[in-house]
């Protein structure tokens, strides 16, 4: 046998233990349109990382919520990354679901973070236990054309009054243009989130301060009334199974005159690869009522550790790739800047190049330094939380209440009912749980 032989050999012998070696991450991820793009950039972290293997889990909101929920809950060890919400963070790191993210690299920057966004993935013990993939608020995306055509001008701090009568004016329904478009998917996370934002503007609050559920309160009549009836004459057809990739689809193709959601929303709508109307979005601040609150949210995508992984060295890694500055440059490289995951880092707002690629990110900022999680509506609420309430049995009652509100839109209910029906539910959850006797 030559020396080459047994050379080829041995590296052959050491290629197999190499590949026998590899860590495989399962990423459990949500189908929004950033992530997917991740997915499809994650050459560059292979490259770096040749002895980490990924494989993805990509699920609908909804059903992505109900998995992960249900694996770290029961330890079923079946992610090694995780994409959970602001919502999750504090109470998951409080039980100690979550590994805290204390090795994320020298360069990765932390003190970058967007206070606002930071500030709700941080544990009692002031570590991070989740870093950022976008952070978002909620903004009035709409047609500046039909705007124009219907004789009226955007306000950049518009009035629920003023949305309204907007949108009845331009809507055409014989030509499939509807004058609103709004989330009606019933999810604690979907129809919920844009409601409770709502409500906070209309004086409305999920619970005072001794936990008492206020449903059966006017401001929520007010609020439900109002969101049916605009629905009713200004919104699409089927608006009840209607979330935010659905609306994302309708908006981009030139049927609805304005939309009110998630501002990372402002990139695929203004990208003219992906949308129809692309050079005719104007951007808002999302209504109030008169009462000092406007209905915008606070809400990030995170990617976070379960506590039940082996592989947590090699998912930290994977993380700091994914919410670094660079990879921020690596989407600008292959996509634009305007196409980069907004919403998380300071630096990115302060970058004159993404300024003038993203005309939208003023608006993202300023929503998002608006939002206030501490008091969220006109009234004091014993919660932390703008869109949702931070207490573990959110996740339950909201989706409960959402299917409830989902039915009043879809007509299957009358808006006195599901108030009713909400009411009673949320008190026998909470009474359950011990916040009320």
């Amino acid at each position: 046998m030559t020396l080459k032989t047994i050379l080829l050999g041995a590296c052959s012998v050491l290629a197999m233990a190499g590949l026998a070696s590899a860590e495989t991450l399962t990423i459990a991820t949500v189908n929004n349109g950033d992530m997917i793009r991740m997915q499809k950039l994650t050459d560059d972290f292979k490259a770096k990382n040749p002895d980490i293997d990924l494989e993805w889990v990509t699920l609908e909101e909804n059903v992505l919520r109900q998995k992960v929920t249900t694996d770290i809950a029961t330890k079923g060890g079946q992610f090694d990354v995780l994409t959970i919400g602001t919502y999750e963070v504090p109470i998951w790191a409080k039980q100690g679901w979550l590994l805290p993210l204390d090795n994320l690299g020298a360069d990765y920057d932390v003190d970058d973070l967007l206070p606002a966004i930071r500030s709700g993935l941080t544990g009692e013990d002031g570590k991070l236990y989740a870093a950022p993939f976008y952070g978002e608020s909620s903004m009035v995306m709409y047609r500046k054309d039909l705007m124009e055509k219907a004789g009226l001008t955007m306000p950049d701090a518009p009035t629920w009054d003023f949305i309204a009568d907007a949108a009845r004016k331009m809507t055409d329904k014989a030509n499939e243009v509807y004058g609103i478009c709004l989330r009606g998917k019933a999810g604690w996370g979907e129809n919920m989130a844009f409601l409770t934002a709502t409500s906070n503007a209309f004086g409305a609050r999920w619970f005072d301060e001794n936990w008492k559920p206020q449903f059966d309160q006017p401001e929520w009549k007010t609020t439900l009334d109002f969101y049916v009836n605009l629905m009713k004459d200004a919104g699409p057809p089927g608006a009840s199974s209607n979330g935010f990739n659905e609306n994302l689809a309708l908006f981009q193709t030139g049927k609805c005159g304005m939309w009110i959601d998630a501002t990372v929303a402002a990139s695929f709508v203004s990208n003219p690869k992906e949308s129809t109307v692309a050079d005719k979005v104007g951007y808002a601040l999302a209504p109030d009522a008169g009462l000092g609150k406007r209905g915008n949210w606070l809400w990030a995508w995170n990617l976070a550790i379960p506590a039940g992984t082996q592989k947590a060295g090699a998912a930290e890694k994977f993380i700091a790739w994914a919410t670094g500055k660079d990879y921020l440059k690596l989407v600008a490289d292959k996509e634009g800047w305007a196409n980069v995951p907004p919403g998380t880092r300071t630096s990115l707002y302060e970058n004159p190049e993404y300024q003038k690629a993203a005309p939208f990110a003023k608006m993202t900022l300023d929503s998002i330094n608006a939002a206030d999680p501490k008091n969220p509506s006109v009234k004091p609420v014993p919660y932390v939380g703008v869109q949702f309430v931070a207490i573990p049995e959110f996740q339950g009652i909201g989706t409960a209440v959402g299917q409830q509100f989902s039915a009043a839109l879809a007509g299957q209910v009358s808006v006195d009912q599901a108030l009713k029906n909400a009411q009673q539910l949320t008190e026998r959850e909470m009474m359950k749980a011990g916040y009320i006797k």
